[in-house]
C-alpha cells in the first residue's frame, strides 16, 4: 500500500521498486496499491481546487477499503509511509488485528512531527500525525530510512532495521561526471518543498561569483528564480534525471537542523556522489555519517566553510576527481541496490 502511482514518487522508487526485480527472482509475488490514480497525484499539489482535492480523497479510501479485503491471500502487507493521508490509522489496525496480517512499515522521514503545506493547508488540519507511533506498534518489522528514525521506531518497536535510501549504480547512476570540462557548474536538486533550504547559500553563491567563472544549476518542479550572475534552472524530469545531474561538477545540499531535517536520509548527497560528484553538504542528520570530511565529500556549517570548501572544488579538477571516485566507491558498497538487496529482502522473513 502506497501513497503514490509507481515510478513517481522519488520515495517510492528509491524505496522499494527497484527492489521488485529481486523480489520476482526470489519467487516472490506481490501487488502494488496506490491511494492516487496517476491524474489525481498529478493535481494534488496544485494550488486551489479543495473541492476536486477533497473528491481525490475520497476515491482513494474508497479504494483503500477495497485493498484491504485484497491483503486476505496475502503473508505481508508492505506500508510505505501510510495507508491513507489523513485521518487514523483505521485500515492499518484492520489489516493488522482484523485480518492478521505481517505489517512492513516503511518511512524516510520524520512524518510524526506536524508540518503545514502550503498547498493543502486543509490537509494538515486533518492528518493524524500521532498514528506513526500506533502503526510501529502493530508491525511485524519497521524499516527506517535513517538512524534517526530507527531510534523513533525502536520507542515502539524493537524489530526496527535501518534501511537506507539507495540508488541502482548498474543500471541508473551508473556514470561518472567528466571532471575535466571547463564550463563549471555548482548545483542542487529537489522538490518544491525543499527549495527553502537555497536561500542560505545564496550569499554564499554571490560572493563565489564574484570571484570565479561558474553557473549555478537548480534541477527542481519549480524555477526559484534565484539573484546570481549566472543561473540555470532545469525542470526536473525522470527521462532525463541523471543526464541533468551529469551537468554538475559540485553538487550542494544545505539544510537547517530541527527534528524534520535530522530525518532526512541524505538522498541528494547519494545521487551526487553515485555519479562521481562531490557533495558539499550541512553536517546534519544522517549527512554525518555519509560523508567523510575530505575523502568522498566536505561539511559545511558556517558562510565562510561553504565558501572554502566550494571555491577550493571550484579550483581543483584533479581533487573533484579524487572526491568523486571515493565516493562513487561508498555508494556502490554500501548505497546501492546490490549491497543492500538482502537486507531487503530479510525484511520478508
Amino acid at each position: 500500500m502506497v501513497p503514490s502511482p509507481p515510478g513517481i514518487s522519488p520515495a517510492q522508487r528509491f524505496r522499494f521498486e527497484h527492489y521488485l526485480p529481486v523480489l520476482e527472482q526470489r519467487g516472490i509475488r506481490y501487488k502494488i496499491r496506490s491511494f492516487y490514480t496517476m491524474n489525481d497525484w498529478e493535481q494534488l499539489y496544485l494550488p486551489g481546487k479543495v473541492l476536486k482535492k477533497a473528491f481525490f480523497v475520497f476515491k482513494g479510501f474508497l479504494r483503500r477499503i477495497v485493498d484491504t479485503f485484497r491483503t486476505i491471500p496475502y503473508n505481508y502487507v508492505y506500508i510505505q509511509r501510510e495507508a491513507t493521508p489523513i485521518g487514523p490509522p483505521v485500515i492499518e489496525f484492520v489489516v493488522r488485528h482484523f485480518f492478521r496480517k505481517r505489517i512492513i512499515y516503511d518511512f524516510d522521514d520524520a512524518i510524526w512531527v506536524p508540518v503545514s503545506s502550503a498547498q493543502n493547508k486543509l490537509a494538515y488540519r486533518l492528518r493524524w500525525f500521532s498514528k506513526v507511533s500506533s502503526i510501529c506498534k502493530w508491525s511485524y518489522k519497521v524499516s527506517a530510512g535513517n538512524q534517526f528514525l530507527a531510534d523513533y521506531a525502536l520507542q515502539f518497536n524493537r524489530n526496527t532495521i535501518v534501511m537506507p535510501t539507495v540508488v541502482n549504480t548498474k543500471q541508473q547512476h551508473n556514470t561518472l561526471r567528466d571532471q575535466s570540462k571547463r564550463d563549471l557548474v555548482i548545483g542542487w536538486t529537489g522538490t518544491f518543498s525543499t527549495l527553502k533550504y537555497l536561500q542560505m547559500l545564496i550569499p554564499v553563491i554571490q560572493k563565489l561569483q564574484e570571484k570565479n567563472d561558474f553557473t549555478f544549476v537548480v534541477i527542481a518542479d519549480k524555477d526559484p528564480v534565484l539573484p546570481l550572475k549566472k543561473y540555470r534552472f532545469v525542470k526536473w524530469n525522470k527521462d532525463t534525471e541523471i543526464n541533468d545531474l551529469l551537468l554538475l561538477n559540485i553538487g550542494v545540499m544545505p539544510l537547517h537542523e530541527t527534528t524534520i531535517e535530522k530525518g532526512k536520509c541524505g538522498f541528494k548527497a547519494i545521487q551526487y556522489m553515485a555519479l562521481g560528484i562531490p557533495p558539499v553538504i550541512s553536517p546534519v542528520g544522517m549527512n554525518t555519517t555519509l560523508v567523510a570530511e575530505g575523502q568522498d565529500g566536505f561539511l559545511a556549517e558556517s558562510e565562510n566553510e561553504w565558501f572554502q570548501k566550494l571555491e577550493r572544488l571550484l579550483a581543483d579538477a584533479d581533487l573533484r576527481t579524487a572526491i568523486g571516485s571515493n565516493a562513487r566507491k561508498k555508494i556502490v558498497e554500501q548505497y546501492s541496490v546490490d549491497a543492500t538487496s538482502e537486507k531487503f529482502i530479510e525484511l520478508f522473513t
